[in-house]
């Protein structure tokens, strides 16, 4: 399991391990001796220059100086201020005996490696003043232990300033931060160390975030005795409009898995324009018919559609016939300003500007306000992006980091919303399915590859599929 904390939830951590035997200087030592390991496999040996708060983060630092020094690296430490006496940040400065310089721009331009050690994800405040004109000066290369000083680990904020690092040392385990936009693209290559601190800790954290893969869902291949219609009808609402899109929602639900997909059409003339479409899709101008035929239970709601009274009216038809619905698009946008119409839907995927219409701009806290739309509606909340985040009712989250700037052509969002459907259609949870359907996208495009066109994530899904699924 890839669990993310937060850093109050690590701070708990730390705690625990202090608790259960582990010393403090023990835990940091270890740190101090994971970012001495990672500054000599990633750089040759230079001028370097140990930036060092005057907390635990600092005390990492100054451990790392230690060990690099023995290694016979030049090194200095330039501390914002001396730790507190009686603390490990304290015992670990007391063994340092090179070279202690002014906390300055001047001391940083001088140094070809930089270990960013002033400030941990935990920083409450924004970095100003003479810490943020060093900070945010910094050229040589940086290191930074946890995270870059000023970002926030459980936001992926910045505040104030945060340098560019070129690489990230944290311990145990990642903090959302480090997945999280703008902190992803600050961290650089993160590291991950493990420090000593035991995994028997995490069960009394009541943790609820996750970095999204595979661990958090399970695919299955079809058994031998799998039928069409034990593997999920979907049903996906077309547009007069814009045809295209429910196209490619019904490609992304059938690559997907799902047993059979049905377009339904609002009118006989959109009806035949779908059916000179993919032969396997089945096209129906009767969506009173396939509303009533309880075995299309998956329905794809939004993409190609209005953004008007009628497309609200019907989502909210299909709701109350007990039909799980993935809402996009059209019908998020019909919705906007009333969360409530989207009640009982399963699964919704806004992107940034569909969420702030709906629920009001995420602010710097998105995990938070992505959390807040699904306890308000009762659906899993995808809010799509490099860095989309999902939710849950019930407070679980996923954040996801394997998707590539590709995918930002149109139409991309519309095979999501069908993958999605068809993972229902085959038995998944909707946390698990939106899950899963974001990740399976996100493969699906460095499969593809530059200059892929939404077109293309259907094809490339098969050879995705084989890699995630089980027998």
């Amino acid at each position: 399991m890839e669990e993310l904390l937060t850093p109050a939830e690590m701070a708990r951590a730390d705690a625990a391990a202090i608790a259960s035997g582990i010393p403090g200087l023990t835990l940091m030592e270890a740190a101090g001796r994971a970012v001495a390991r990672a500054a000599m496999r990633r750089f040759r040996p230079v001028r370097t220059l140990v930036l060092a708060g005057p907390g635990n983060n600092g005390g990492d630092g100054w451990v790392a100086a230690r060990l690099l020094e023995q290694a016979g690296w030049p090194v200095a430490v330039a501390p914002l201020t001396m730790p507190r006496a009686g603390t490990d940040a304290a015992a670990a400065a007391a063994r340092w005996r090179g070279p202690v310089v002014p906390f300055s721009t001047a001391e940083a331009a001088r140094a070809g490696l930089v270990i960013d050690a002033v400030f941990g994800a935990g920083l409450s405040k924004p970095v100003e003043g003479a810490v943020a004109e060093v900070l945010g000066g910094l050229t040589a290369p940086v290191l930074a232990v946890d995270v870059p000083s000023g970002l926030d680990g459980a936001t992926g904020e910045v505040r104030g300033v945060a340098p560019q690092a070129a690489l990230t040392v944290t311990f145990f385990r990642r903090k959302p931060g480090h997945l999280l936009l703008p902190g992803r693209r600050l961290c650089g290559e993160v590291v991950l160390a493990d420090i000593g601190l035991p995994a028997a800790v995490l069960p009394g954290l009541g943790l609820r975030a996750w970095r999204n893969g595979p661990w958090l869902w399970r695919l299955k291949r079809p058994g031998p005795e799998a039928h069409k219609y034990a593997r999920g009808h979907v049903v996906v609402a077309a547009g007069a409009g814009m045809t295209g899109a429910a196209r490619l929602v019904a490609a992304g639900a059938r690559r997907a898995g799902a047993g059979l997909v049905s377009v339904a059409a609002p009118d006989v003339a959109t009806a035949a324009v779908l059916r000179a479409g993919e032969p396997g899709v089945i096209v129906t101008e009767d969506g009173a018919a396939a509303l009533a035929d309880r075995r299309l239970g998956v329905w794809v709601i939004g993409p190609g559609l209005a953004p008007d009274a009628a497309t609200r009216a019907f989502l909210r038809q299909v709701i109350a016939a007990g039909r799980q619905v993935v809402a996009d698009a059209g019908a998020l946008r019909a919705a906007a300003g009333d969360p409530a119409a989207l009640a009982g839907a399963a699964i919704l995927t806004p992107h940034a500007g569909e969420f702030a219409a709906l629920f009001g701009g995420p602010g710097a806290d998105r995990p938070a306000a992505v959390r807040a739309a699904a306890a308000a509606t009762g659906a899993v909340v995808v809010l799509k992006g490099a860095d989309t985040i999902i939710a849950a009712p019930d407070g679980r989250l996923a954040i996801n980091d394997n998707a590539l700037s590709w995918l930002a052509t149109g139409g991309t969002g519309d095979v999501l919303a069908g993958i999605a459907g068809a993972l229902l259609g085959q038995g998944l949870p909707p946390f698990e399915a939106a899950a899963a359907a974001v990740h399976l996208h996100g493969a699906a495009a460095q499969a593809a590859g530059p200059g892929l066109l939404a077109e293309d994530l259907p094809a490339a899904l098969p050879a995705v599929l084989a890699r995630f699924s089980l027998d």
